[in-house]
């Protein structure tokens, strides 16, 4: 009984997630590169993009508060080294997926996923 008492609350600190500020902490990327990289491949083609005036599209998500969302492409999880994976290599990462592989280096996707999130935090 008294490792229970001592083993519970552990396992429930342990559990919990970190605030979003620390979830999605990016120091070595630079979301304002990130906005530049997604106007010069045109994300906003397909997806609304706070921040980033036109186009608006439409045929994708919408990433409006993505930084608050729980999943990328809905089976996902929302963590920077799978989102630079995937603003990267969409098919590669997530099979199936009608999200196509985009010209960015390492170092943009990164960029990229700092902005998604600094955008989807305010």
């Amino acid at each position: 009984m008294s490792t229970v008492r001592v083993l519970l609350p552990l396992m429930l600190v342990a559990s919990c997630k970190p605030p979003p500020d620390e979830e999605h902490h990016m120091p070595q990327a630079d979301p304002a590169r990130g906005a530049q990289a997604i106007e010069r491949i045109g994300c906003a083609a397909c997806h609304q993009i706070p921040g980033i005036r036109w186009p608006k599209g439409a045929s994708g998500p919408s990433l409006q508060d993505f930084a608050k969302q729980g999943l990328i492409a809905g089976r996902l999880p929302n963590r920077p080294d799978v989102l630079t994976s995937f603003v990267r290599n969409a098919p590669a990462t997530l099979p199936g997926t009608t999200m196509p592989a985009m010209p960015l280096t390492k170092e943009e996707a990164r960029d990229v996923a700092a902005y998604l999130y600094a955008t989807g935090s305010r």
